[in-house]
């Protein structure tokens, strides 16, 4: 290189570099704690500690322990489930509600909902539902696209999220796949 080149500039974060070691360093850390016990209260210092960074990285990155938790589970849920294609709007959600129904039945899963629900508050809220919506919108955009009539994206949310999600964060009743899917039949009569 000669004296009047110069390198290019860098721009942005470098991928894989420093920054993203941090994010997967922490995340774990937070996903560790609430499955060891979800009844310990989680603080930036105590994740900041797990993971082996200073609170004030994870302070300045996050900013709260809900928006922490936001972050991770958006991170978690994100394309955790295959939106199906079994070719009716029908098989599609059966399938989707089973497969979301066994993913509320991992423990490490279900602690994080719980937590990022009980200290994140809408934004927390916000994080679980919104992949989980996504999906659902996929699959009825399917169905338009084969000339279906499907139910809105509201009332399929109100009619398969929401009891999914209640029973596994507010009871103790379990998820069986039947039950899912039963919950399609609701939205879908015969």
């Amino acid at each position: 290189m000669s004296p009047t080149d110069s390198p290019a500039p860098q721009t942005g974060s470098r991928p894989g570099g420093r920054s993203a070691r941090v994010r997967a360093a922490v995340h774990r850390a937070v996903e560790e704690l609430v499955a060891d016990d979800p009844t310990d209260p989680l603080t930036i210092p105590v994740v900041a500690a797990r993971a082996g960074v200073h609170s004030t990285t994870v302070y300045r990155r996050w900013g709260s322990v809900g928006e922490l938790l936001s972050d991770v589970a958006s991170s978690r849920f994100s394309g955790d489930i295959v939106v199906p294609d079994t070719g009716s709007l029908r098989g599609d959600l059966e399938r989707y509600a089973s497969d979301l129904a066994k993913d509320l039945c991992d423990p490490d899963t279900l602690a994080l909902v719980r937590a990022t629900i009980g200290i994140g508050g809408e934004q927390g809220a916000a994080a679980c539902r919104g992949e989980r919506q996504q999906q659902l919108e996929a699959v009825l955009e399917r169905e338009r696209a084969r000339d279906g009539q499907p139910p809105s994206l509201e009332r399929t949310t109100d009619a398969v999220l929401a009891p999914l999600y209640y029973r596994a964060v507010f009871t103790d009743e379990p998820l069986t796949p039947e039950w899912a899917r039963a919950l399609v039949s609701h939205l879908l009569p015969s």
